[in-house]
């Protein structure tokens, strides 16, 4: 591989005119197919396989033309102090509400009456409207959510208390100042890292070029494949990060092989033939956790995956050509001003060589207060409670936080997280149904069967007496499915979140197995070592536990959340952990490879398992810790999100990353080479006879080119950077 990518290297260099035309061409294509491509839409969510999409499909077939797939809204009244919301005068504001909200839009598929549909509390202080739109909420027009809204400020206006939930108010998640200011500190850290402002830049025009084409390919495919705008944010988020740090480790080889006495063609080969192997084996091990998202068989998840893969695709092959083309370009301007001047910057005074040497004297000491400390941090995690958002978990402030607020109060906790009942049956089925679950302890109301026009089906609603994320309710979807009969469903927000949270745990072990088997197979190959992948695996494990862990006491506890912006702590995101395994275990994979893969390089060309390590942190360590502090800025930009699921993400990444890049890899992963030795590189000849030779420390692109015509004694060694 090393050499096809040192040709590859070349010829991009040679070339560059031509290459940087075609990725400028790329992204112009990518931004024309999002320019006149439909609107994104929020993306459908399903979960295959479950009771609660099997009622689901069945109210599909079964109600023709109903609005499950539109938008809602309750508008929440309350009435003043000493009044209620049946006297005339507020009942009167209502009832023009509900006439103002039915012709305020061609939208609106239907408005409830709530005086005539029973949406009134029992002690009068509270009444609500049901909104029903014909399109989802990504697709309701800016005069549609105008009436809402006016409609609200208006009844207000009387004095009556208003407020509105639903999804009909959801909008696409904002990120704020964060993701740019993420983007700045990567810049400045850069720059801190080269010297020079080209090779600071190299690494963020290419990234952004990447995102740019990912991004609008998104776009341009968002209708055709059914995609939300959650999918082209979490690109961007995983896009960014690796775009800049596959960029930088490029640049970074490059840099090295000019300030060795190479020309600047034989240094792009070489830089984009060592380094982009690490780079292309970095990339396959990303691709491969986020493509195994589908073992969970979450269409949402799996969607999400596959974008941010292509993401990373796009920006290896950046990293492999758009890369070395520019530095075509750049000529020597990519060097500092010490190293265009001759002068060489002085071994004693590299941190990470003192700090590889420190490792060294004390492996078991480094080790356990490494392994101890992230314990401690992981021990939260035991405490993980899992569910999907409700409005519930909305920031106080909000009007949707209110609204729930206001029928908790006047309904009741439960009547925010209604069970939809689906009887697949006739009027007899139906009414023993019902009397079943009226005497359920768990349900504090039941309607009336309602029947379609087959009058084949009907829906009941049930009332929990608690909460919707609460255990109770949770046992009550399972109680109801356990006493009823094979053709009674139980589905709804809640059980919908039930049946999610089960699925997502099923799938974690498979997903485990599957992305850690396949990777620690790939590390075999890349590294010709059975304990190196195996103590990268351990520690990646040991890292996104102590990350959950940071989540757990963040997100769910509270601790510490005002500093981070969470305004209302509850359950973790069903799928927040096996997104977070996947996701950080191939971030955690990249700086495996990018950092032992310059150990095995030295110790391939003759150095003591001792010198290796330190080799590998002299050229290795300050350019894996630029990228981690980098990698760690644009999550960190993602927290300022005004959408949880982000916020939860961007926080959970970033932290995962520090765990990894400065504990695990820098500190634990040298502690356990020094006391393995050269068992640490130890393949039984068997395998090592069966596994493909793909030349990542570029032994036999050296060897090639000592023995081509031309080649000097400077060639016969690839000289460690």
């Amino acid at each position: 591989m090393a050499s096809f990518l040192y040709r590859l290297g070349r010829l991009a260099f040679r070339r560059r005119r031509l290459v940087a035309l075609i990725w400028v061409a790329l992204l112009a294509l990518a931004g024309f197919g999002a320019a006149s491509a439909p609107a994104a839409t929020s993306s459908s969510f399903s979960v295959p396989g479950t009771e609660a999409q099997k009622a689901f499909d069945l109210l599909e077939e079964r109600f023709p033309g109903g609005s499950a797939d539109g938008a809602t809204a309750r508008v929440v009244f309350k009435a003043p102090a000493g009044e209620k919301m049946t006297d005339p005068g507020p009942k009167a504001e209502v009832t023009g509400a509900v006439a103002a909200l039915k012709s305020g839009s061609g939208q609106v598929a239907s408005v409830t009456d709530p005086y005539t549909a029973q949406a009134v509390s029992k002690d009068g202080s509270t009444a609500y409207v049901s909104v029903t739109y014909k399109v989802g909420s990504m697709e309701l027009t800016d005069d549609t959510l105008h009436a809402l809204k006016e409609t609200g400020e208006r009844a207000r206006s009387t004095g009556l208390t208003v407020e509105t939930g639903g999804d009909a108010l959801q909008a696409a998640p904002e990120t704020g100042a964060g993701e740019s200011i993420g983007v700045v500190i990567a810049g400045v850290v850069l720059a801190v890292t080269f010297g020079s402002l080209i090779a600071a830049g190299l690494p963020l025009l290419t990234a952004l070029v990447g995102v740019g084409i990912g991004i609008s390919t998104i776009t341009a495919l968002a209708a055709v494949f059914d995609l939300g705008t959650t999918t082209s944010t979490l690109a961007m988020m995983i896009g960014l990060a690796v775009g800049i740090d596959y960029a930088l480790f490029i640049v970074s080889r490059y840099r090295a092989e000019l300030t060795g006495g190479r020309e600047k063609e034989e240094a792009a080969g070489r830089a984009v033939g060592t380094a982009g192997s690490a780079v292309v084996f970095a990339g396959l091990t990303v691709v491969i956790a986020l493509v195994g998202l589908a073992v969970a068989d979450i269409p949402l998840l799996t969607k999400m995956g596959f974008a941010a893969a292509g993401t990373v695709v796009i920006a290896v092959l950046i990293a492999l050509t758009l890369i070395p083309a520019l530095l075509g370009f750049a000529g020597d301007r990519v060097l500092g001003r010490k190293a265009r001047h001759g002068k060489a910057v002085s071994d004693k005074t590299n941190v990470g060589a003192r700090w590889a040497r420190l490792v060294l004297r004390h492996p078991v000491a480094v080790l356990l207060v490494g392994v101890v400390g992230l314990g401690a941090i992981a021990v939260p995690a035991a405490s993980l409670e899992v569910g999907l958002p409700d409005d519930g978990s909305q920031p106080v402030s909000t009007t949707q936080r209110k609204a729930y607020d206001l029928l908790s109060d006047g309904f009741g906790p439960g009547f925010n997280g209604p069970l939809l009942v689906v009887v697949d049956g006739d009027r007899a089925e139906a009414d023993r149904a019902v009397e079943l679950m009226r005497n359920l302890d768990g349900a504090a109301a039941v309607t009336p069967p309602t029947f379609n026009k087959a009058g084949d089906t009907a829906t009941i609603t049930v009332i929990p007496k608690d909460r919707p994320s609460s255990l109770a309710t949770e046992d009550l979807v399972h109680e109801i499915r356990d006493k009823s009969s094979d053709n009674v469903y139980v589905t709804g927000a809640t059980a919908l979140n039930t049946d999610f949270s089960q699925k997502m745990s099923d799938a974690l072990l498979p997903y485990l197995a599957l992305v850690v088997g396949l990777a620690f197979l790939l590390l075999m190959v890349v590294f010709r070592s059975v304990l190196v992948p195996l103590k990268a695996a351990l520690g990646f494990l040991l890292s996104v536990v102590a990350a959950l862990g940071a989540v757990v006491a963040v997100f769910q506890w509270g601790w510490l959340g005002s500093l981070f912006g969470v305004e209302q702590s509850g359950p973790i995101m069903s799928m927040m952990p096996i997104f977070m395994i996947g996701v950080v275990f191939g971030l955690a994979m990249d700086y495996e490879v990018f950092l032992v893969t310059r150990m095995r390089e030295a110790f391939v060309h003759g150095q003591r398992p001792e010198e290796a390590i330190v080799t590998g942190f002299r050229h290795s360590a300050r350019v894996v810790i630029a990228a981690a502090v980098i990698m760690i800025a644009v999550f960190a930009g993602f927290i300022g999100s005004s959408e949880q699921m982000i916020k939860m993400i961007g926080f959970g990444l970033a932290i995962a990353v520090f765990f990894d890049a400065f504990i695990v890899r820098m500190a634990i992963v040298p502690a356990v080479l020094a006391l393995l030795g050269r068992r640490a590189w130890w393949l039984p000849r068997w395998l090592d006879r069966t596994l493909p030779n793909v030349d990542v420390e570029g032994q036999q692109l050296n060897k090639e080119l000592s023995q081509s015509p031309g080649g000097s004694d400077e060639d016969r060694e690839l000289i460690p950077v």
